[in-house]
């Protein structure tokens, strides 16, 4: 019969065997589900932070070139047509205009009258037409204000458009334009001007008034080669006359451009 302590023998070797088989898998099977666990390694590279490009960098407006150009022309045409067909506007000059005829008629019969001696009456008259023509101003001023600003609510920084305005409120908003974008330190401001010449003036006073305008800056122009209802006017060197002069196109200076109104051809040009 076995001794006590060959039991205790016994049971020894037989725990050192069942760790041998079962707690040797038990310490490996971890360590294998802890490798299949592990996330795979990226072989990509790594990214990295850089500064954006240049390109990317926030930059200023700038004008549209090439067709998205005449595509946002041929849309803003379209709208200065409805803003000339607005009843509002067409008011205004309709009613301008019969400020005008009845100045014309007030200072006719007050001319008949001060002729046939008829001074008092004369006198009265020639206030009269000086009422309608107040008045005639103050219309065609607040068409030309409604008619500006609607007109200009799309344009670009350096572009003004003269649509549906008479020459000398053309010119007015010119020169201020002009001033404008002076102080703002543009090279070049784009009058965009419309088909026709709508002064009651006529020639004989546009072309003084241009002059004026071009000597009083010092300015010279030229057409935009993509678009012959636009006038390029140069604020500074190096702008697109200078441009347009080394490839050889006209440079217009003011008798450049009276003669341009001379002519009568099918653009109208007003600085």
């Amino acid at each position: 019969m076995p001794s006590i302590v060959d039991v205790i023998l016994v049971s020894l070797v037989l725990c050192l065997i069942l760790t041998l088989f079962t707690g040797g898998d038990d310490h490996r099977e971890p360590r294998s589900h802890r490798q299949q666990q592990r996330p795979p390694v990226d072989v990509r590279r790594p990214e990295y932070k850089q500064d954006p490009p240049a390109q990317q960098r926030p930059q200023p407006p700038r004008r549209p070139s090439g067709p998205p150009r005449r595509s946002l022309e041929g849309q803003t045409e379209r709208q200065n047509q409805l803003n000339q067909a607005d009843p509002h506007y067409t008011s205004l000059r309709d009613r301008a205009r019969q400020e005008g005829d009845a100045m014309a008629r007030a200072f006719q019969d007050s001319r008949a009258a001060y002729d046939s001696g008829e001074r008092g009456r004369a006198k009265e008259l020639s206030n009269e037409g000086q009422a309608h023509k107040a008045e005639m101003g103050r219309l065609n001023r607040e068409a030309s204000e409604w008619i500006f600003r609607e007109n200009n609510k799309t344009c670009l920084p350096g572009e003004i458009d003269l649509h549906g305005l008479f020459v000398k409120e053309a010119i007015e908003f010119s020169d201020k334009g002009i001033e404008d974008a002076q102080r703002r330190g543009e090279s070049e401001l784009r009058l965009i001007v419309g088909k026709g010449n709508h002064s009651f003036d006529g020639q004989a006073k546009i072309k003084p008034a241009i002059e004026e305008l071009m000597r009083k800056y010092k300015l010279t122009a030229a057409l935009d080669p993509d678009n012959a209802g636009v006038l390029i006017v140069q604020l500074k060197r190096g702008g697109a006359v200078d441009r347009a002069r080394k490839r050889g196109a006209p440079v217009l200076g003011a008798g450049d451009i009276s003669r341009k109104l001379d002519s009568r051809d099918d653009g109208c040009i007003i600085v």
